[in-house]
């Protein structure tokens, strides 16, 4: 959808339910939302499985306008769960990716050359925050620990209670819309990085974390749920497939252990775990579908540790 500036959408929350009837989980708390879906609200994933503490504390982010930063690992599912609660709440969702290419003139905007009358003239083009921060969005910012230290800056206003915007170059001052939101998503919780995995990420400075309200960790959930999620996103299960799916998540954990352990450098993610599930029933092959979807891209060492764990699982080596 192609944003546009000038316009200002309206909704009103006019509609409340219980978390436990449209999450799933056992806490049953009541949340205000809209009944009206935009073209911004995303897809409901009929098949999402909602990580109890990690809902709570977003859901808690809609209620209450609070700052909600989620940290995990990658391809735990972080910023799918804003989105699907967003998804269910009929909650306009935007998401910024904040890659070492985004800059403040992205966020804030600039003067770009147009044509009005058949003349050229110079207007300033709004950014996406300005739009953001003006209507009924949840904002959520992907990547956080890897922002440029010029956008942190900018973003570090809006984290406050207020969350009031100035644009200098139009000399104004932009008030947030009462169902403004803001989440973020990490892998380091500002911290850095010493295991190589997240390149790219920065030490947040610490009045930027001051300024969030709410932390809550994601990483890698109970093999029961993992199974769950896995068996929902293929095809016909049938008994064979259940214990490949627990033979692939038993692998998993395993791999996350020695990862852990330091034995191995590569962490296999629950994304990467529903990826190799799907890529059998494309290849009709467990193993064509494990060394395509993550062990070709390990390093001669890790394959050897790797291998010990399939013939552990699975009864058979790779190599």
């Amino acid at each position: 959808m192609k944003l546009n500036e000038n316009h200002k959408t309206v909704l009103k929350l006019d509609t409340t339910s219980y978390t436990d009837e449209i999450f799933g989980i056992k806490k049953r708390v009541t949340i205000s939302h809209f009944s009206k879906k935009t073209d911004l609200v995303p897809e409901i994933d009929k098949n999402y499985v909602f990580d109890e503490a990690t809902t709570l504390s977003i859901i808690m982010g809609f209620k209450h306008n609070k700052r909600v930063l989620i940290q995990g690992l990658h391809g735990t599912g972080k910023s799918s769960h804003i989105e699907q609660i967003a998804a269910r709440l009929n909650w306009p969702c935007l998401r910024i990716n904040l890659d070492g290419h985004i800059s403040r003139f992205d966020l804030l905007g600039k003067d770009a050359i147009v044509l009005k009358d058949e003349k050229q003239v110079t207007t300033f083009k709004q950014g996406l925050l300005p739009w953001s921060i003006e209507n009924p969005v949840a904002l959520v910012f992907d990547e956080y620990d890897a922002g440029r230290p010029d956008v942190m800056f900018i973003i570090q206003r809006l984290l406050e209670s207020d969350g009031k915007l100035t644009l200098l170059d139009q000399n104004s001052v932009l008030q947030p819309n009462p169902h403004f939101r803001i989440f973020g998503t990490c892998n380091t919780l500002g911290s850095g990085d010493e295991s190589g995995l997240y390149y790219g990420t920065q030490n947040l400075n610490q009045g930027q974390l001051d300024r969030w309200n709410i932390f809550t960790t994601l990483n890698f959930l109970k093999p029961e749920i993992e199974e769950e999620i896995i068996e929902k996103k293929i095809n016909k299960i049938s008994k064979k497939k259940k214990d490949q799916i627990k033979s692939i998540v038993k692998l998993a954990n395993l791999i996350r252990n020695a990862f852990r352990s330091s034995d191995i450098s590569i962490i296999m993610s629950p994304r990467t775990s529903i990826i190799w599930a799907q890529n059998i029933e494309i290849f009709n092959d467990v193993d064509v579908a494990f060394r395509l979807t993550f062990f070709n891209r390990c390093d001669e060492n890790d394959k050897k540790v790797i291998n010990e764990f399939y013939q552990r699982c699975f009864g058979r080596d790779l190599v």
